[in-house]
């Protein structure tokens, strides 16, 4: 979660001149009622204790632990991150831009009580809360960073108005251990809940296969007014903490695919976050800096070459070599449909079938 990543992409962006193809705007940091709209308040008090004294965390709000160190100016900081994507969704909603953008969100994990798994405050969660607040009757949200998206899940189990999906590595193999097929939300919003969970090793065919063999249909039926989507660059197969095989092409494919299903069901209107990534040099940068392109109607192309300059400027911070092209070699990617067939034999195929045949017949479809 190194903050250079960030800093890396906004540079990436400037250098391939996006930054003159949209507004960048500052939002103002999520106020108390605002974070109140999902997080507990003891819980906002406890983030606030540990942020003016690290000391004092108190790890049963899962504060000053590994995954969650305590650190001074903490509340600020992520208030001030929650505050761009609650921003984001009003400036959507409100028609004052068809889609935006906050590569620095998508901190999924975060519970209403508890910090988890680097996220202290969960913006996508803010979000949608915010966008239920204004109005929006049903959110859909697609999450496909290579962690589930536990957070956004759990602060939307019982409310039909959200749809969350997620795509992810199989929790007998990675953290949070959650987002099992039969997790499906509760009440009047069972079936509300979608997780595909996919074999470590899913390689780009995989990926893509599953996501086009659940999402599109899924969003198809549940017709959003408003699409958020988590893009984590860790499915990347060079990011260190996983175990999937996706490349950056496919990463951009899916990007292509969310802004599609924006115009197509929700009237265009799209709020994208980033997520996990923990390639910082390699992946997140290029990655993050495509979808600001897609937002931005505007898409750089794969073959595109890296600007020497910010080769350079990566090298200075970071002693590591930059990439030099915004593709891994695998443009065009490819992938087969589901209604072309399946191999219940097949692990990635068994991982899709499970999905669709836990929500499919909730929602009235055919699994």
């Amino acid at each position: 979660m190194d903050p250079v990543r960030l800093a890396l992409t906004r540079s990436l962006v400037g250098a391939l001149g996006l930054d003159r193809e949209v507004d960048v705007v500052a939002a103002k940091a999520a106020g108390e009622s605002t974070l109140r709209l999902v997080h507990r308040e003891d819980y906002i008090e406890a983030v606030r204790a540990a942020s003016a004294d690290p000391a004092v965390a108190d790890q049963s709000y899962g504060l000053g632990t590994m995954d969650d160190p305590a650190f001074a100016g903490m509340h600020e900081v992520s208030a001030l991150i929650a505050g761009q994507s609650v921003g984001a969704a009003e400036a959507v909603w409100r028609g004052e831009a068809p889609h935006a953008v906050n590569f620095a969100g998508g901190l999924h994990h975060a519970m209403p009580g508890a910090a988890s798994g680097f996220c202290v405050y969960n913006d996508a969660s803010l979000a949608i809360a915010r966008l239920l607040e204004l109005g929006a009757e049903r959110v859909a949200y697609v999450d496909v960073d290579v962690h589930h998206g536990d957070g956004v899940q759990a602060a939307f189990w019982e409310d039909p108005r959200v749809l969350t999906i997620s795509l992810h590595e199989h929790p007998r193999t990675l953290f949070p251990q959650t987002g099992w097929p039969e997790e499906t939300g509760a009440g009047s919003a069972e079936g509300s809940a979608v997780n595909v969970a996919l074999p470590a090793g899913t390689g780009d065919e995989g990926w893509l296969r599953a996501f086009h063999s659940v999402v599109p249909e899924l969003i198809a039926d549940f017709r959003p007014q408003v699409l958020v989507t988590q893009h984590g660059a860790d499915t990347h197969f060079e990011d260190p903490l996983a175990h999937l095989a996706v490349s950056l092409d496919a990463q951009r494919a899916v990007q292509m695919a969310c802004h599609e299903l924006a115009h197509t069901y929700a009237d265009g209107r799209w709020v994208a976050l980033g997520g996990g990534g923990y390639a910082v040099v390699e992946v997140v940068p290029r990655s993050w800096t495509h979808l600001v392109g897609i937002a931005a109607e505007r898409p750089v192309e794969p073959t595109t070459m890296i600007p020497e300059e910010w080769r350079q400027q990566v090298y200075a911070r970071t002693r590591q070599p930059a990439p030099r092209r915004m593709t891994d070699g695998r443009w065009p990617v490819s992938w087969a449909a589901w209604d072309e067939g399946y191999d219940p034999a097949d692990r990635l195929d068994q991982a899709v079938l499970a999905a669709r045949r836990a929500v499919f017949p909730l929602r009235g479809l055919l699994p």
